[in-house]
């Protein structure tokens, strides 16, 4: 009895991990080509099929090793490349138990979209008896990620944003110091488009997108500006600051030449923390040799850069945010104190700060400036003004005369003087 009792068991266990390794592709070789659109990609991959039966091969092996490719086109996008789906050893354990529903092929179906009716390659070895095959397919990432929020593998996007609300994103080009981006953008059309492509890009996925207006915009810095030290000429940085976003995009692009006379377009997209100026992310992407057509150059070229970037702006995102919503004060001091009275009021202003943060970091301390990023909790400061309120009364109840004075204040962003 006891020996029929530990067949049956290695029995259940056999039926239950055979078919997840079954599932999984078994050549894992795939390629992103291209960034199709805002949700699909574009991925070369080789598909893999042996049996003993030479016959088998024969008959069926061009099917099987195209179903193999489309499993390992869908295992790119979850496990490959440089900014996978699944981000870290939680996750990938999350994601042990649902195997079977990702690479069951009804599913596999579901998350590709299109594949080629060509192969771009075919190899039969082993005599025989294994085929290898090559062929391109577009995949709908945004799918397998409703898919992978529904089974908790990954955190739910859209119930990070009612918690924290989503980041804020401005897309500005990247123009030599001095020169105004927003002029660029009104004159250039050329990077217009490049932005409309970005900015159509973050929509889709339910970013908050800031777009720079006016150039007057800047001019609310003017005080900020004489604080921030050799950052005066980083335009694109105070628009940022100004407006107010989390983070904010910059691009810069140029022709190359190809082959046959053509033209193909590169484009740099680079993501940097607003409130910070820490790049989180930068990626260049690629179009192909076309004559002429150049909208549609630019368009494929940003679509592969910024979908890796973004990529890299979730991440941030999701990690950042677990510390809570981020501000940075800026705090002019009255240059008219004595060095001592200096002293006094920035260890009294350290503390002001970590009694309603939680988490602060001091990046300036001098004689008449203090530049902090501090990380607040989100139900109790989900703006700025909160926040400047409380600050004020516990400094101004400490300070023994001093008082804070606001400056400007924004969503990221707090100007302030002490007199």
């Amino acid at each position: 009895m006891r020996n029929l009792c530990v067949i049956m068991s290695l029995i259940v266990l056999f039926i239950c991990v055979v078919p997840l390794s079954a599932q999984l592709p078994e050549s894992k070789q795939a390629t992103v080509i291209e960034s199709v659109s805002s949700s699909e990609v574009l991925i070369e991959a080789t598909g893999i099929y042996k049996n003993k039966k030479k016959s088998e091969v024969e008959k069926i092996g061009v099917a099987r090793a195209s179903d193999d490719a489309k499993k390992a086109a869908v295992y790119q996008i979850l496990y490959g490349g440089t900014d996978p789906m699944l981000k870290n050893t939680v996750e990938i354990n999350n994601m042990e138990p649902h195997i079977s529903f990702f690479f069951n092929m009804a599913n596999i179906n579901r998350y590709v979209s299109y594949e080629d009716t060509q192969l771009k390659s075919k190899v039969i070895t082993n005599k025989g008896t294994e085929i290898k095959i090559v062929k391109r397919f577009k995949v709908n990432k945004e799918i397998i990620r409703r898919d992978l929020e529904n089974f908790k593998i990954i955190e739910d996007r859209q119930e990070l944003a009612k918690a924290i609300g989503m980041p804020q994103l401005m897309v500005i080009p990247e123009v030599p110091k001095g020169k105004s981006p927003v002029d660029e953008l009104r004159n250039n059309p050329i990077l217009k488009h490049a932005a409309s492509v970005v900015e159509s890009h973050l929509t889709a996925k339910n970013y908050e997108v800031l777009v720079p207006q006016q150039m007057e915009s800047i001019n609310t810095l003017a005080d900020a500006q004489q604080m921030l030290g050799d950052r005066n000429e980083d335009l694109a940085y105070k628009l940022a600051l100004s407006i107010g976003s989390d983070v904010y995009i910059t691009y810069s692009g140029a022709y190359e030449k190809g082959s046959y006379n053509t033209t193909k377009y590169a484009m740099n997209v680079r993501a940097y923390e607003t409130t910070t100026g820490r790049l989180l992310g930068t990626e260049t992407g690629y179009s192909q040799g076309r004559q002429g057509e150049s909208m549609a150059s630019v368009e494929e070229a940003m679509n592969t850069a910024i979908d890796n970037v973004l990529s890299r702006i979730e991440s941030y995102w999701r990690e950042d945010m677990k510390n809570g919503i981020q501000y940075k004060l800026v705090i002019s001091i009255n240059p008219s104190l004595s060095e001592d009275e200096v002293l006094d009021i920035q260890d009294l202003f350290e503390d002001v700060v970590k009694k309603f943060s939680k988490r602060s970091k001091e990046n300036i301390a001098t004689k008449q400036t203090l530049d902090y990023s501090i990380w607040c909790d989100p139900a109790k400061y989900d703006s700025s003004r909160r926040l400047l309120r409380d600050i004020r009364q516990e400094f101004d109840n400490s300070a023994f005369g001093a008082k804070i004075k606001p400056i400007n204040t924004n969503r990221k962003l707090i100007l302030l003087k002490i007199d």
